[in-house]
């Protein structure tokens, strides 16, 4: 097993992500026709989380955000894989930071920042984007893979141009960085464990469960939060874009936060709904009548 995982990664994913973008595309391409067209990946789940969220849609207008979402899914793919070896320099001709003023004027103030986002447009690309343009020291909470080789190569990739790495296993270690100003990224439309403390709204026209950790530390440390909204400026080209949701969440109400950045995620799909994350089972628990 572990020699197949190597020879996965060596023979198969690197040398995939040393393709120049324009062939990266044509395999996207191709990628599309087995994903959507032969093997239907998630189309299920796909299809039922489009139709929940747009009732008011055709059966015509839901395929067609099906199939754009699939090829968008497919660039996201390889871009992914491209993050393996793509040279600082052209990542930051791809993922341009808007107004790293508004940031930057929190730093010059000596306070650190949280970042909360969703799984909109290339996210991933963020995490080796973002800390060059910026003046904090960006942080990453993320969740631990079970395979351990693809953790470290998961964690060397997206920390190789500056971002540091917490676990969601050793949260403990968000303390030790209280003295330094730091910008943390928080993703808040994974779906939580099931648990009565739940934080609940209404997301995307049903009754959505949302992770209350962007709100649990703006709070526990006083730390301003911004939302960063990525647009797709074109094939492999996107913007990001941070907006002040709160600068003083020590005394915003409770559940404030949680529905300000919930709100705005939920205008950028309305939007463009082919950008968000579709495959997922955002709405895997029910709330309790």
């Amino acid at each position: 097993m572990i020699i197949l995982i190597y020879l996965l990664y060596y023979l198969v994913i690197i040398p995939i992500s040393f393709l120049p973008f324009p062939m990266l595309y044509a395999f996207s391409d191709f990628l599309y026709f087995f994903i959507y067209v032969i093997f239907g990946y998630r189309k299920k789940v796909v299809f039922t989380n489009l139709r929940n969220s747009f009732p008011e849609k055709s059966e015509e207008e839901i395929n067609r955000i099906a199939r754009l979402f699939y090829h968008h899914f497919c660039d996201l793919v390889v871009e992914s894989l491209k993050s393996f070896t793509v040279s600082e320099e052209e990542i930051l001709k791809r993922m341009v930071l808007k107004n790293p003023e508004l940031l930057n004027s929190y730093y010059d103030q000596g306070k650190s920042i949280i970042l909360s986002g969703g799984h909109y447009n290339n996210w991933e690309w963020i995490a080796i984007a973002l800390d060059q343009q910026i003046k904090h020291q960006s942080i990453a909470i993320y969740k631990t893979l079970a395979n351990k080789f693809f953790d470290e190569k998961m964690r060397s990739t997206r920390s190789r141009y500056g971002l540091m790495m917490i676990s969601t296993k050793s949260e403990g270690n968000f303390e030790e960085y209280k003295h330094q100003l730091t910008a943390t990224i928080f993703a808040n439309d994974q779906s939580p464990r099931k648990s009565e403390n739940n934080y609940w709204t209404t997301f995307l026209n049903q009754d959505t469960a949302v992770l209350f950790g962007t709100e649990k530390y703006a709070k526990d440390y006083n730390y301003p939060v911004l939302f960063g909204s990525i647009d797709k400026v074109k094939r492999g080209y996107y913007t990001l874009n941070f907006t002040v949701v709160e600068n003083d969440p020590v005394y915003s109400p409770y559940g404030a936060i949680t529905e300000k950045t919930t709100r705005i995620l939920e205008q950028q799909i309305l939007k463009a709904p082919q950008y968000w994350l579709w495959t997922h089972r955002r709405w895997k628990h029910r709330k309790e009548k």
